[in-house]
Formats: structure tokens, sequence, C-alpha cells
């Protein structure tokens, strides 16, 4: 990524999304290693995911939590929701977010509603289609989040007031 995002480590929380337990065979016995899946957020519309691999679960998550640092994403939250309904997919998943009313709250399921709530979404309606597996659902709704554009930026790009975005 050329524009790469800088928030302080503190203002940041992370929330661990999935660990896998993989077992590898040889000669010698099993061998466990685990991989986690980390998001990272201000709750001010930047957000981040990551992969950490390692022998042990706490070292796993460190290095998960490292690498959702070194790719933070700016996503568009307008009024505590998203600005528009949005869907992308990635892999075998397919996430839908639509923007909702005050106190509706987050109804997503885990690895999406882990990445909404990091990014500082507090009402949205979510769903998942196809395949269910936490990789794939928070890249998806990473990708998805990207994809947002708030109004003043449609103004812009369409050079047209701000009253004729949302008026038409």
């Amino acid at each position: 990524m050329a524009n790469r995002i800088i928030v302080s480590a503190e203002e940041l929380t992370e929330k661990l999304v999935a660990i896998n337990r993989v077992v590898k065979v040889t000669k010698g016995g099993r061998t466990f290693t685990f991989a986690a899946i980390v998001v990272v957020g201000n709750s001010k519309g930047i957000v981040g995911y990551g992969l950490g691999k390692a022998g042990e679960v706490s070292a796993a998550i460190t290095k998960g939590t490292e690498s959702a640092k070194k790719n933070l994403v700016k996503v568009s939250v307008l009024k505590g929701t998203i600005p528009h309904e949005v869907s992308a997919h990635f892999g075998g998943a397919e996430v839908v977010l639509f923007p909702a009313s005050p106190g509706t709250g987050v109804v997503a399921g885990g690895a999406m509603r882990a990445v909404l709530e990091c990014v500082g979404v507090t009402d949205v309606l979510a769903k998942s289609k196809g395949s269910s597996n936490p990789h794939n659902l928070v890249k998806a709704t990473v990708a998805a989040l990207e994809k947002l554009r708030d109004p003043y930026t449609v103004a812009k790009d369409r050079n047209i007031s701000l009253e004729k975005v949302f008026n038409g």
C-alpha cells in the first residue's frame, strides 16, 4: 500500500476473530501450530486485519496484531452507520451491508461483527452468504467497507452540491 495510515498504538483496540490449530504429522509425531486472525481498529473509521502463525497461541495473536497494524485502511462512517448499501466477496464468502437507523445495533455474525465494531460502526444490518470461513469473511467485510464513499466525496467527484447528493 502506498498511502499507509499511521495511528498510535494506544488508540487501537484489538479483537481476536478465530484461532485455528494446525497439526503436521511427521515421523517423530505430531507438531501443533496455531494461526490467529486478529482485527484492530480505533472505532473512528480505521480498521485492519492480520494473520499470525506460531507454535503458541499468545505468540500467534501477537504476530497477528502486528500484521494487522501494518495494513490499516480508512473507512467512511457516517453518524454511527455506513453511508450506503454495499456488498463484496472474497473467495467463497460474500457479504452485504445495509445502513441502519440509530438504536439498531450491529446485526452481524461473528467475524463480520468484530470488523464492524473495530471500525466504529454502531448501527448496521449485515448478511453473509456462501462460505462462513472467518478468513474470507474478514477480508470480504474489509473489502466492502473500503468501497464505501461518504457524501462529501460523492459531491466533490460529481461536482454538485451536498444537498443535491441527498435530495437527488
